[in-house]
């Protein structure tokens, strides 16, 4: 069984590896011979739990810069690029579009060759590449993975659901199966249409923003109202239509996925004439949230006590900065004369010393 996974950033080398765990012969892309070389030799440095390990086990992946060699290899493509955001708040799928690119320069395939796009796209993209790959022999299918920053692998492993947006009836018997293969629970196969699929990517992420800030928003009300916000929130999550998870109290949501989903699905229903009010809401009381614990703090706490940051990051395992809380939160203290101290990896210590100096003072951990 062979599979290919174009794109082997730190997203697609978990993914590339654990179909290899599973019994696949997997071709993996990138497009430096620096980073290749590291892969094919063993020696690549991951922050990522286990993969350090489940490479050098790994007896049937191979890194390439080649991705004619990818196609050659399997007719089953993983595209596991990047696409950040841009400024205007869509996703910028220019690394897809050059891919697409290639592909068309490699003309039409003897074989059916299934495309499956798993990076985030705006909602109708992937039927925009269809239009183009369709005549060379492709499917294309959307097959987004919901992971977190430092569970990868075991997010992999043990997915609440697999998102199967087919092109074709086969393509989804052939992801399917793959996901049977190597996932260690029995989670529920959602298939779909590859645009119903790109829809319910970002909106499922955008129900988790408006549960966060609708629990730091009664958070705050219950802590000016002089009560516990643990107490009253505890108590809501007990009703089995709301359940527990995402309603905590604490900071508010940020990492590379929850902010960013929350404008491109706003910016998608506004495309289509409708304004998604409970998104923008959202994130203006995620806003609205951190300007009240920076208040709240300042008011309540002494300058002359050092208050100390064991992370910074977006979340404890992640060395991720984009759009966290508790950075925010952090600068804004600080920008009001109290002493801070952050814990953090030598690589995020870096990262902050560059944009912020001597803001902070700072201490090393593992």
């Amino acid at each position: 069984m062979n599979a290919s996974v174009i794109g082997i950033g730190k997203l697609g080398l978990c993914f590339g590896l654990t179909l290899e765990k599973c019994g696949y012969n997997v071709v993996g892309v990138d497009i430096s011979q620096e980073y290749v070389d590291l892969v094919n030799d063993k020696t690549l440095k991951s922050s990522e739990p286990d993969v350090e390990k489940h490479l050098r086990e790994a007896k049937n992946f191979k890194a390439t810069t080649s991705l004619e060699q990818a196609v050659s290899h399997s007719n089953i493509l993983f595209v596991v690029v990047a696409t950040p955001s841009l400024e205007n708040g869509r996703y910028d799928h220019s690394q897809v579009d050059t891919l697409i690119n290639n592909l068309e320069s490699l003309g039409k395939q003897n074989e059916e060759k299934h495309f499956i796009v798993c990076c985030t796209t705006m909602p109708g993209y992937c039927d925009s590449v269809k239009q183009r790959l369709n005549n060379l022999n492709y499917t294309v299918s959307y097959n987004p993975e919901f992971i977190a920053q430092g569970t990868i692998l075991k997010n992999q492993a043990y997915p609440d659901m697999v998102l199967i947006g087919e092109g074709s009836q086969e393509a989804g018997d052939v992801i399917q199966e793959i996901y049977e293969k190597h996932t260690l629970n029995e989670p529920r196969i959602c298939r779909m249409s590859p645009t119903e699929a790109e829809i319910t990517k970002i909106s499922l992420n955008c129900f988790l923003t408006t549960k966060i800030a609708y629990a730091n928003m009664i958070g705050d009300i219950v802590i000016s109202s002089g009560g516990d916000p643990k107490i009253v929130l505890s108590a809501i999550g007990e009703d089995t239509r709301i359940g527990p998870k995402y309603l905590g109290y604490g900071y508010g949501y940020g990492g590379p996925c929850f902010p960013r989903d929350n404008r491109a699905l706003a910016l998608y229903a506004d495309d289509l004439g409708i304004d998604a009010l409970i998104s923008i809401a959202s994130d203006e009381s995620n806003a609205q949230h951190l300007d009240y614990q920076v208040k709240h703090f300042i008011e309540n706490n002494d300058k002359e006590k050092e208050l100390v940051f064991d992370y910074v990051t977006y979340k404890p395992e992640s060395t991720l900065l984009t759009e966290s809380q508790q950075l925010a939160f952090a600068v804004e203290i600080a920008k009001n004369g109290f002493k801070i101290k952050i814990k953090e990896r030598e690589e995020v210590i870096v990262k902050l010393r560059s944009k912020y100096g001597d803001l902070f003072t700072y201490e090393r951990r593992d």
